[in-house]
């Protein structure tokens, strides 16, 4: 980052631990091959980006985070990386990002970049000089191999699945032609595992981090921040049935969130401490509890960390109000701020996902096929309100493309169509996760709704785009994205993200089980999650997720009130 860019973003707030924006920011996700396609080639790219940054600025959020735009065989989308510090070429160049950061940086918008540090694409060129290099080598120790077992080697080194389905070791063929080795791809077979206890593998990590922040990048997700490490002896593991494919309803998951990751973020903290403007690391952490997610984030480790466990709360009251104060005790107890989102890349929308009827474990998606379908105006109703809610805690929020939309899951996605490694390794049981990432519209009437001049879109987009588009909800002030825009808007100017919360009464004649509130500074904030009108508080409206009752606040709907 050249000195002027760094001026730009570099605040007093350095200075005074407690004040660093990403404790109170709302961060917008871009998956880039949905965003914005310039080339017309039918993929979203950089250029993309850059050409929508005034939308965002509108939109008032304060960071984007990117999914990942390195060089990528794309067989997971970019999160199979065979060179971290360049740009995939479906994506643009190095110089396009470099724009694309000035431009952000110049509208006082930060970059956080997408890091997959555990497993590489199997086209990486460590990865290729592993399979030319014997066992035991130098090269084949900066991954996971291991010889098999059963008289010949011929059976895998554990009993471990793929978050993908299948099983997570593939046997190779050696130089001399004979079989060999295993190594460990806890995702596609495409997409080896790291051995993280090696140092040479760290030392690349600490030369990538530099890489990007050096450029100016103000901070990192982190893909799979649970699962660097992994158990002494890698011993077998069967997952329950109900348990969420990254470990999230788990404790004590071979793979996941053992105790050494915790090494590896404090060397990176120190690391990033050396850059100006408070650059930030956030977790991608799943695990049982907020109070096991809160370890990522001690004061000398990352700065943030998902709430998956707020995520994956259904809309109902009491859920939501337990969830919210484990969270916020968890994470005060580290010095850290609770982060909240409803929506990712990886999970159904939750303009869809808040009205199933039937469980649905994370990673597995739904299709025309799925028990429990949801009604559109039930989820959509939901949705706003929930964000509604979210926007009032305190903490940093995050939002993914789209949901400003108020864009359901794409759930009639032709079989032929979908991409997913996980469709294709569960020949077919699981729908994956497609649904999440169609290209967002941005016109009504427009070549594929405005994402490519040429009408190209790598996933289908349906019909309905054309009523949900940005350029119909832009002057609406009833529609979803006005919402959103009102919210964060109103968030910036009552200081929510740093307020305390307090619980409140429900109103007379609600029940305490459908109905949430709470105060947060000047603001009340009421939720009714159930279906049948209650009370609503006095005070002036600042802003509704939905229409009121004349003195009612009716079912799914939430509203903040000034007490003026």
């Amino acid at each position: 980052m050249t000195s002027l860019q760094s001026a730009v973003l570099t605040e007093t707030a350095a200075s005074r631990p407690g004040a660093e924006w990403w404790r109170t920011a709302v961060i917008y996700q871009i998956y880039p091959r949905s965003f914005a396609d310039s080339s017309g080639d039918g993929i979203g790219d950089l250029r993309g980006v850059t050409a929508h940054l005034a939308d965002l600025e509108d939109l008032g959020i304060d960071a984007i985070w990117l999914s990942p735009f390195q060089r990528s065989p794309q067989k997971d989308a970019g999160y199979d990386v065979s060179d971290y510090c360049d740009v995939d070429p479906i994506f643009g160049t190095l110089d396009d990002f470099d724009a694309m950061l000035a431009e952000a940086h110049a509208r006082d918008i930060r970059i956080i970049v997408d890091l997959v540090p555990n497993h590489s694409s199997d086209q990486h060129e460590w990865f290729q000089q592993a399979l030319a290099a014997a066992p035991g080598s130098r090269e084949r120790a900066r991954y996971m191999f291991r010889d098999g077992r059963g008289e010949n080697g011929e059976l895998p080194p554990n009993n471990w699945d793929s978050v993908f389905g299948g099983p997570a070791w593939t046997r190779i063929t050696e130089a001399d032609g004979s079989p060999g080795q295993w190594y460990l791809h806890l995702f596609d077979t495409s997409q080896p595992d790291f051995d993280w206890t090696n140092e040479e593998v760290r030392e690349e990590f600490r030369r990538i981090l530099r890489f990007w922040l050096d450029r100016g990048v103000d901070g990192f997700r982190v893909d799979v921040a649970h699962g660097l490490i992994k158990a002494d002896g890698l011993p077998d593991y069967t997952p329950s049935p109900e348990g969420g494919s990254m470990g999230g309803d788990e404790a004590n998951v071979p793979y996941w969130g053992q105790d050494g990751v915790h090494e590896v973020y404090r060397d990176w903290h120190l690391l990033l401490a050396e850059y100006d403007g408070d650059r930030a690391l956030c977790a991608e952490a799943w695990l049982p509890t907020p109070e096991r997610t809160a370890e990522w984030v001690r004061p000398d480790e990352m700065h943030q960390a998902f709430n998956f466990a707020y995520l994956e709360t259904g809309w109902d009251a009491a859920a939501l109000r337990t969830v919210v104060d484990r969270s916020i005790a968890a994470y005060s107890a580290v010095g850290a701020p609770s982060t909240w989102v409803l929506s990712n890349h990886d999970v159904v929308r939750h303009a869809s996902r808040l009205a199933l009827s039937a469980e649905n474990p994370q990673g597995h998606g739904i299709g025309p096929d799925s028990p429990g379908q949801p009604i559109p105006e039930v989820g959509l109703a939901r949705a706003r309100a929930a964000t509604t809610v979210m926007l009032a805690l305190p903490g940093s929020a995050y939002l993914y493309q789209g949901e400003e939309l108020g864009l359901p899951e794409v759930i009639d996605i032709p079989g032929d169509a979908r991409q997913d490694p996980t469709w294709f390794r569960t020949n077919g049981e699981r729908y994956g996760r497609d649904g999440c990432r169609v290209p967002i519209p941005w016109t009504s009437d427009g070549a594929a709704y405005g994402f490519s001049p040429s009408g190209e879109s790598w996933l289908p987009q349906p019909a309905e785009w054309a009523t949900l588009a940005r350029d119909v909800q832009t002057t609406d002030a009833d529609s979803t994205l006005s919402l959103y825009r009102t919210l964060i808007a109103q968030r910036a100017a009552y200081g929510l993200g740093a307020n305390d919360l307090e619980w409140l009464d429900v109103p007379d004649g609600a029940d305490e089980a459908d109905v949430l509130a709470f105060r947060t500074g000047e603001l009340t904030v009421v939720a009714n999650t159930g279906s049948t009108a209650v009370p609503l508080p006095t005070g002036r409206v600042v802003v509704a997720s939905g229409p009121l009752g004349d003195g009612t606040l009716p079912g799914d709907t939430a509203v903040w009130l000034a007490q003026d």
